[in-house]
Parts: structure tokens; sequence; C-alpha cells
């Protein structure tokens, strides 16, 4: 039997098939902005935690609604534990800056020939901030931030910002759910799309090029990532170096995803081009029961480790693992989800965070048979007050991966 959808129209008339689905759609306003904000300074008032500092990236953008990119230079804000938003940038880029702006604060900026964190622990003096105050610094930020803000206080204590950054980023709010879910939608397109349009002799390198055509269509700047691998190729998680050619019976796994206002996608199909031998068929199966199991046992309150325990208890009873051995799931069962494609919480042994409402997960307990393939199938659910919620429908069968003949 040959696997259903694959192989069954041209690249062109794939394409064709797809249209921008980005309509109707709203970007996070200032207003929700202003709330995180709100949820941030009360867990640092509760915590004692006077401020923290936010680096140009995804924490600058979660709360202010500002994007800018990380580099050498130090381009963030202080957000202090009461009171407004202060930036801090060169003085040369504060006109671009200001273009990205949502959200009203003070800009200081510092010459290039100026100490920048002499101009931060000025700041956090104007506001206050006494000097046996607990300063948290942005966990994303570059050694040399932390490094340069340390050498220019005097009796400050420094921690990892995680703590007020996490509790705040892995609640999704309704906009969040709805941002992320186009997404998704969008990426599961492409899959269906790419499956469709695969023949015996086409480059993983082709492939890649054609979802990043196919996520344009569907109204993404393109692949946020790509990974395309055929037959062994496929036992190595995030890939190998070289391009691959596509032959009859070869596994085929793609994991991709792409950006909606800020948010990502982030689904992984494996399924056989031809028809699939009876091994490729059993740990297929094997990967959606261990992804089934993972799903059913995200309940609220329970522990992100007991997500990714499920999976492995039913791996065990197939003789695969034990825990992370091979063959078996060499990976956390899952990732968190929103503005950084992996981000807290993790299903994984010892993470004790318990499961609550607004929560973003990937469902990947990834098999892999070393010297042969691997199998990953990747969809991602939120928590709601009632339990996990599926953002994509799980892939049907190995013969029928997308249920286009259920």
């Amino acid at each position: 039997m040959t696997t259903f959808g694959i192989g069954t129209q041209t690249k062109e008339q794939a394409l064709a098939n797809l249209s921008n689905m980005t309509g109707n759609l709203t970007p996070i306003q200032a207003d929700e902005h202003l709330a995180r904000i709100a949820n941030a300074q009360a867990y640092m008032q509760v915590n004692d935690i006077a401020a923290i500092y936010l680096n140009a990236g995804t924490n600058l953008t979660y709360f202010t609604g500002m994007r800018w990119y990380a580099s050498e230079r130090l381009v963030g804000a202080i957000l202090p534990a009461t009171g407004k938003i202060q930036y801090i940038a060169p003085y040369f880029e504060i006109g671009s800056l200001n273009g990205f702006k949502v959200i009203d604060g003070s800009m200081h900026s510092w010459q290039e020939h100026e100490n920048p964190y002499q101009l931060f622990v000025s700041v956090l003096q104007k506001l206050n901030i006494s000097e046996n105050a607990t300063v948290g610094i942005d966990e994303s930020a570059q050694f040399f931030i932390y490094d340069g803000i340390n050498k220019a206080q005097t009796g400050l204590k420094l921690v990892n910002a995680q703590p007020v950054t996490a509790h705040c980023r892995m609640h999704k709010s309704a906009n969040e759910l709805a941002l992320m879910q186009r997404a998704m939608d969008m990426t599961l397109a492409v899959h269906k799309a790419t499956a469709s349009m695969l023949h015996e002799g086409i480059s993983t390198t082709e492939v890649e090029a054609f979802i990043k055509q196919a996520h344009q269509k569907v109204g993404a700047p393109g692949n946020y990532f790509c990974i395309v691998l055929f037959g062994l190729a496929t036992s190595f998680p995030h890939g190998v170096k070289d391009p691959q050619i596509l032959k009859s019976g070869d596994m085929v796994l793609i994991d991709t995803g792409c950006k909606v206002h800020d948010y990502l996608s982030d689904i992984t199909r494996t399924y056989v081009f031809g028809e699939a031998t009876e091994r490729q068929r059993q740990f297929w199966d094997y990967e959606k029961a261990a992804q089934i199991a993972a799903f059913n046992a995200a309940k609220i309150g329970e522990s992100c480790e007991t997500v990714d325990a499920a999976a492995r208890s039913y791996l065990s009873t197939q003789d695969l693992g034990p825990e992370y051995q091979t063959p078996g799931c060499p990976h956390r069962t899952g990732h968190g989800i929103g503005l950084d494609i992996h981000e807290w919480p993790y299903l994984v042994g010892g993470n004790k965070t318990p499961l609550a409402t607004g929560m973003c997960f990937s469902n990947e307990p990834m098999l892999v048979v070393p010297d042969e393939f691997g199998v990953r199938l990747e969809d991602h659910f939120y928590m709601t007050d009632n339990g996990p919620r599926w953002f994509t429908q799980p892939s049907h069968s190995i013969d029928d991966p997308f249920g286009l003949n259920k």
C-alpha cells in the first residue's frame, strides 16, 4: 500500500492550492503589553525584586512591544517594580527605536565612547533603587552584558530574571493562543502541500525551498526553521550535514514552522515514501501511542515531568529505552512555545512545574532506531481549565498521515 496523499501533484499545483491565511488577525495591542508589565511588577513586588533588565529580543518584545535585535551594543529596557519602563540605547539608534516604541517610557542614551553599563546603574539610582537591591538580568542577555553591569555596580544583588519572565510568558492569553493557532494551521497546510509534491529523486534542498515558498503563499515571511530528512538521516533528530535524495521506501521526516505576528508554529510529520515495511509501521505506531500517552497525562496540577514519564512508561512496555536510551526516545517529550520556538516550561524528567491554564507545549517523544530511521510526530497542545487541547490533530496513520482518506 502506498502512502495516501504523498506524491499526487506537481510543485506548481501544490502551490496553486495554497492561499493567504493571515486575514482577520490582530497583533498584540498596547493594553495587553501594559497588563503584562503589571503582572510582572506584582510578582516582583511580592518577591522583593527591585527591577529587571530586558535585553533586545523576545523578552523586550513581550513586555514592551518593541522589536529589536540583540547585538554587541546594550539595547534594552529597565522594568522597575513600580513605575514606567525605562529604555536604554545608543544615541544614534534613538530615532529608529522611537519608531518601534509601543509603550511609553523615557529613553536614556549613551554615545559610542561612553560606558552604557554606568548609564544603566545611574538610571537605577534615579529610580531610587538602592545599592543593596535585587536586580534581575534577562536570561537571554549575552554574558558581556551581565559582566558589564556587574563591574559598573556596587552592592546590587544581580540575579537571573527568568523567574519573572517565565512566570509571565508561560501562561498564554486568548490573543496569544489565537495567533499560535493560525500559525499552526498554516504550517499544517504547508506540510500537506509538501507531501503531495514529493517524487523519487527530489533532494532535501529542493523540498526546503518549496516549504519556504509554501509558507510565503499562506502569508508567512517564510520558514522560521526547516528540517527535511530522508532515509537513514531521519535517525538524527536535528539533521545531518549533507542533503539526501528521495527514493522509494524512504522514511521522510519534515519539521518546520513559521511566524505570525511574532508567534511561532512547529510541526513534524513522518511517513514513508512508497510502501512501509512492517518495521517502519511498527515504530510509527509506537510513536503515535507514546504521543497520545503524553497528551492523556497532561492534567491541571500535574507536574511537567509526569507527561514525559507517561510517554516513556508506554515505550518501556515495548522494550524501548529505558529512559533516554535508544532504540527509544533520546530527548525530552516536549518544550514550551510562544515568541521563542523553545521556551518554558519543558516536558522533561525532573521538571516539577505544575501544569496550568494557558501553558503551551510540543508533544514529540521521537523514536530513534540507530543506523535505520527515526520517527517524530510533533503536534502542540495548550492547557485549558478542563485539560489539554490540541492546536493540530495528530497524524492519522502511517498510510494516511493527514487523514485525507478517513
